[in-house]
């Protein structure tokens, strides 16, 4: 996506670096935080940001990662009015962060407004990697960037839920059908036509085959590989777990205006129950110790970053 002028101009040696970024502690500009109920708030992100502080310099101190810059930022939105950098994790809040940056940008007057497909297909929000290098790395070294997480086994049964228990005219034909083939035996003709109906531990025996039929998708790729965690200094982690008091106290911090509020709405399906820890216990239920152990391993990097327990 670099301008052709661009590439031409500059040696693909000076965009594709060995990166090695131990994430310096800088602290969070508190100017714009009134009242003192934010105290546990603020006291918690600390915390975090002290663990994956810690716990990326042992990492990069046994690996360094040899990644492309424009990839590295490719999940990154800017919304340049309040100098912010969000990188999208996909089912932990992203709908609605994103309508919050339209918000904070000036493309909406209220997030409670915004369809679906307005948020995911509308493109008014400009991604980091459409920026020359000049620009990538100025708002990497000047913004305030920020990242939500979620339990990665949550997300993955969210994911699961959302894209393969309701219809889905890319989900199912795409992916379906090519995991009900590879992984269903005596599959019928319908299900082989329409790719509806995938169960979870199908879907999880894709996940964790190294020769899928097709590949992976950021709604259930690991965090680690959206967001680069180790590698982007990022000033801000946020949790699903506490996201409505996480969200607006970041609001707070960047001086987002006062009547703007973390929006509650659940973005799609939401008669269904959200997908709780009891209810991944049960979707864990249908695979095998063996399986759970896999998944788990998959995962590991991003339960280790965030803190997280393992099931």
């Amino acid at each position: 996506r670099l301008p052709e002028q661009q590439k031409t101009s500059e040696s693909p040696l000076s965009w594709f670096r060995g990166v090695y970024l131990p994430p310096a502690l800088h602290p969070l500009n508190k100017t714009f935080v009134k009242g003192g109920e934010w105290q546990d708030t603020g006291s918690a992100q600390e915390k975090r940001r002290a663990f994956l502080q810690d716990f990326c310099r042992k990492y990069n101190s046994r690996k360094k990662l040899q990644t492309h810059l424009v990839h590295l930022v490719s999940r990154i939105y800017v919304e340049d009015r309040h100098k912010v950098l969000y990188c999208e994790v996909p089912k932990a809040g992203c709908s609605n962060w994103k309508r919050v940056l339209m918000v904070l940008s000036g493309l909406a007057s209220s997030a409670n407004n915004i369809s679906h497909d307005d948020v995911h297909y509308g493109k008014h929000l400009r991604k980091l990697d459409s920026y020359d290098l000049k620009g990538i790395y100025t708002r990497l070294n000047m913004y305030t960037k920020f990242i939500f997480v979620r339990d990665p086994m949550e997300r993955l049964v969210s994911a699961f839920r959302d894209k393969f228990e309701h219809p889905n005219s890319y989900y199912h034909p795409i992916f379906g059908k090519a995991i009900i083939k590879k992984y269903r035996h005596n599959a019928d003709e319908e299900a082989l036509k329409t790719g509806s109906g995938v169960k979870f531990k199908e879907f999880v025996q894709y996940l964790l085959d190294s020769h899928r039929p097709i590949g992976m998708d950021i709604h259930w790729e690991q965090v680690s590989k959206l967001c680069y965690p180790c590698l982007i200094n990022y000033d801000f982690i946020g949790k699903f777990e506490t996201l409505e008091e996480d969200a607006n106290y970041f609001l707070q911090l960047v001086g987002a205006p006062a009547n703007l509020k973390f929006p509650k709405f659940k973005d799609r399906h939401s008669s269904d129950e959200r997908t709780s820890t009891e209810v991944v216990r049960q979707y864990l239920k249908e695979l095998s110790k063996e399986e759970r152990q896999l998944t788990y391993d998959f995962y590991y990097l991003d339960y280790l970053m965030f803190n997280y327990t393992s099931p």
